[in-house]
C-alpha cells in the first residue's frame, strides 16, 4: 500500500494471488506515487483464492477521507467477491466505487497514472478500461490519439531527440503522462496520445530516436514547451 497519497482516486487491486496483487501495487507506485494503491490478494490464509473481508477491508480504506475507488480484479471469482461486497456496503460507500474491465496489470498502471494526475472517478475507470485497447492487434484501430478539440488551432509542432539510454521506458513514460494531463491540451507523441502511459510505452522509442510532438488546446503552447523541455531534460535520467 502507498503511503502519501493524495489523489482523490484509489485503486483497490483484487487477485487471486497476495503476491501478484503486492507486485502489482509496487509497479503502479513507482509511476503514480501519490495514489493509494490497496492490495487484496489471496484467501486471507495465505493461499489462492479471494476473501470477502480482504476486499472489504480494502474497500473501506481506499475510500476512507472522501475518496472514491476503482476497483481491479485478476479472475472471475475475484469479480464476484467484489461485487457481493459492493451489494453488501454501505450505499454512500458503494456509489463511490467503480468496479472496471480491464487487464490487471496494465489497466492499474494506466488507471494510477491518470488518478496521480489529479483525474475524477469516471476519467480514471475510463483510462483502466481503455487499457485493453492499447495492446489491440495490428490493424485494430483501437481508441485514437488524443482528439484535436474542435476549432482549436494548432499550437505547435516540434521533433526532439530522446536522450535516455533506455529509451520511452516506463518511469519516464509515465512521467510524461502524468505532465500532460496537468494542462488542458491534446498532446500527441509520434501520433499517440501522449496522457496515456501505455501508448507511449507501446511506441517502443529507443535512446537517440527523433520524436515528433503536436499539441493543441487552449494551453497547447505551454504543453508543447513542458514536454520538449522534459525530453531534452532526460526525465531526470541523463
Amino acid at each position: 500500500m502507498t503511503a502519501s497519497a493524495t489523489a482523490r482516486v484509489a485503486l483497490v487491486l483484487v487477485s487471486h494471488s497476495d503476491q501478484l496483487a503486492r507486485g502489482a501495487v509496487e509497479l503502479a507506485a513507482q509511476m503514480a506515487p501519490n495514489v493509494l494503491l490497496v492490495p487484496a490478494g489471496g484467501d486471507g490464509t495465505g493461499g489462492l483464492g479471494t476473501s470477502f473481508e480482504q476486499v472489504e477491508r480494502a474497500l473501506d480504506l481506499a475510500t476512507a477521507e472522501g475518496r472514491s475507488a476503482v476497483v481491479l480484479t485478476d479472475l472471475g471469482s475475484a469479480v464476484l467477491t467484489t461485487e457481493s461486497v459492493l451489494d453488501l456496503a454501505d450505499p454512500e460507500l458503494a456509489a463511490r466505487v467503480r468496479l472496471a474491465d480491464a487487464p490487471f496489470v496494465e489497466g492499474a498502471v494506466a488507471a494510477a497514472v491518470t488518478a496521480h494526475g489529479g483525474a475524477d472517478l469516471d476519467a480514471v475507470l475510463a483510462a483502466a478500461e481503455h487499457a485493453g485497447s492499447t495492446f489491440a492487434p495490428t490493424g485494430d484501430p483501437g481508441t485514437p490519439a488524443a482528439a484535436v478539440p474542435s476549432g482549436e488551432p494548432a499550437e505547435g509542432e516540434a521533433v526532439v531527440a530522446l536522450r535516455n539510454p533506455l529509451g520511452l521506458h516506463a518511469r519516464p513514460a509515465a512521467v510524461l503522462a502524468r505532465m500532460v494531463a496537468g494542462f488542458d491540451a491534446a498532446v500527441t507523441v509520434d501520433g499517440v496520445n501522449a496522457a496515456s502511459v501505455l501508448e507511449l510505452m507501446k511506441l517502443g522509442a529507443a535512446g537517440g530516436q527523433s520524436l515528433t510532438v503536436r499539441s493543441t488546446g487552449p494551453e497547447g503552447r505551454a504543453a508543447l514547451d513542458a514536454v520538449v523541455a522534459a525530453i531534452e531534460g532526460g526525465f531526470g535520467e541523463v
